[in-house]
């Protein structure tokens, strides 16, 4: 098969790189979920893994904030991403923040051996800082989408995840009680009240 329609019913080539990116809270994994979810009604052969540190909502499954969810393999590195994913025509790649460097170069050589590759992840931390490799991974993308949570104090379109809770480490998994979504003002006014500055 040398083409596949893709989540938007356009037919293109197999063999690309699609980012999904955003703050906590936008539906990043929901519309991975779709995407997936697509891919198999239309017969193809799916694979979906996440990191074996994303143990949230369930140890095996991914699942979004709003409680879909697909079964997934979870992992401990990218390189067994290659190994066990290398049959799928289409590969979903959750959390994609907490892997290693390596997983631009996974990414990469799937797509370049055909396979349609959906990966989704926070593209800043806490701080505002970009988040693992997930700007090499928007880089080498044939498409990025770039999604919007809501800013929980002014209803603007969400800049950042804002942590509420203390902690230095870039890596702290967690949720409402742990995060909120806050737009560029917000952010930067909340940094104000607590002394603390964007780190850029």
């Amino acid at each position: 098969m040398s083409n596949v329609k893709d989540y938007s019913g356009e037919f293109m080539r197999r063999g690309r790189v699609e980012v999904i990116c955003g703050s906590m809270f936008s539906g990043k994994t929901e519309e991975l979920i779709r995407r997936m979810k697509r891919a198999k009604l239309s017969r193809q052969k799916v694979e979906i893994f996440k990191p074996a540190i994303d143990i949230r909502y369930s140890e095996e499954d991914v699942v979004s904030h709003e409680g879909n969810a697909i079964t997934s393999t979870p992992v401990e590195s990218a390189a067994s991403i290659l190994l066990m994913g290398s049959d799928a025509d289409v590969l979903g790649i959750d959390e994609a923040q907490f892997f290693d460097e390596q997983i631009v170069e996974v990414c990469n050589e799937l797509a370049n051996r055909g396979t349609r590759v959906i990966v989704a992840g926070l593209d800043l931390d806490f701080k505002g800082k970009p988040f693992g490799p997930m700007p090499q991974l928007c880089a080498i993308a044939d498409d990025v989408t770039k999604v919007h949570a809501i800013c929980v104090r002014c209803g603007a379109l969400a800049y950042v995840s804002h942590r509420i809770v203390e902690g230095e480490s870039q890596v702290l998994l967690g949720e409402t009680h742990e995060y909120e979504p806050l737009c560029r003002q917000c952010y930067a006014e909340a940094l104000k009240n607590s002394g603390e500055t964007s780190e850029k």
